[in-house]
């Protein structure tokens, strides 16, 4: 889940949080996201890109986003260290884990 909070509480553990001016955006399990009463913006399926990625690499965002865009599917990306994070609609997670491995 993709919510917009003031802080991140104490004990929670974001997937992810990007500091905005507006508040904080965090990624969460929905659990717990419905644990804190969070109300969220975006119900997200995260796809994990299996491949080791090197956050200096070019057109790997390109190649799956030009992808999921041919099906219509829109994502969100997070780059860690090691792997690219993908989040999909829920209901479009099948798909669009099809599509990315699909990909030579």
């Amino acid at each position: 889940m993709f919510a917009t909070i003031e802080r991140v509480p104490d004990g929670v553990e974001p997937v992810a949080t990007v500091i905005e001016p507006e508040g904080a955006t965090v990624v969460l399990r929905r659990d717990e996201a419905d644990r804190l009463g969070l109300a969220y913006d975006y119900v997200a399926a995260r796809i994990v890109l299996g491949a080791e990625t090197d956050l200096a690499d070019v057109g790997v965002t390109a190649a799956f986003a030009t992808a999921l865009a041919r099906l219509g599917i829109g994502c969100n990306v997070m780059a860690g260290v090691h792997h690219d994070h993908v989040f999909v609609p829920y209901d479009r997670a099948a798909g669009a884990v099809e599509a990315i491995a699909a990909l030579p």
